[in-house]
């Protein structure tokens, strides 16, 4: 069955790897989400534990620390395939669709290689602390397991990135 796409929809025109593409930002988006709404749960317990019975979440901070770092990572692809990036426009609103475009295809290029030098440096980082065994000072986790999570949501960036790039380039010539 061929889905239609709409010029208001999210991922309006992109092929099927375009859409898979967007599903899996939703899903890393999604979870991320989740991650940041357990966080704050977990915040509200130590912080109400911490007042009235002198009883924290043991490792509250590490494991906030730890998990954020993963989580806003999450948001970054969805974002990118949604046109969600800070844009400051006033420099091209003038300039034809066709140079737009080309400036956005380039954009998207350099998220593209972004998002794909952050995943290898993050990649190489936490082997290099796995290796090391580094661990967090209150509840002993190994921190590279944190950094490891930011892996594919950056590798998820870069992929994102060429993607729109590719397709920005190709629909250059049509108006929006």
């Amino acid at each position: 069955m061929q889905e239609s796409s709409s010029a208001a929809g999210p991922g309006a025109g992109f092929g099927r790897f375009g859409r898979g593409l967007l599903a899996a930002a939703k899903w890393i988006a999604f979870s991320g989400g989740a991650v940041f709404t357990a966080l704050v749960v977990m915040s509200v317990v130590s912080i109400v534990g911490r007042k009235l019975i002198n009883t924290p979440v043991p490792g509250d901070v590490e494991v906030l620390q730890m998990c954020a770092a993963f989580a806003s990572a999450s948001f970054f692809a969805y974002n990118h395939l949604m046109h969600g990036d800070v844009k400051v426009d006033f420099f091209t609103s003038r300039l034809s669709h066709g140079k737009r475009a080309f400036l956005d295809a380039a954009g998207s290029l350099l998220v593209g290689l972004f998002g794909a030098l952050i995943a290898w440096r993050a990649c190489v980082g936490a082997l290099s602390v796995k290796e090391a065994g580094e661990t967090s000072t209150m509840l002993g986790l190994p921190v590279w397991i944190a950094q490891i999570l930011m892996v594919p949501s950056f590798a998820l960036l870069g992929a994102a990135g060429f993607y729109m790039c590719v397709h920005t380039w190709i629909r250059r010539g049509k108006q929006p």
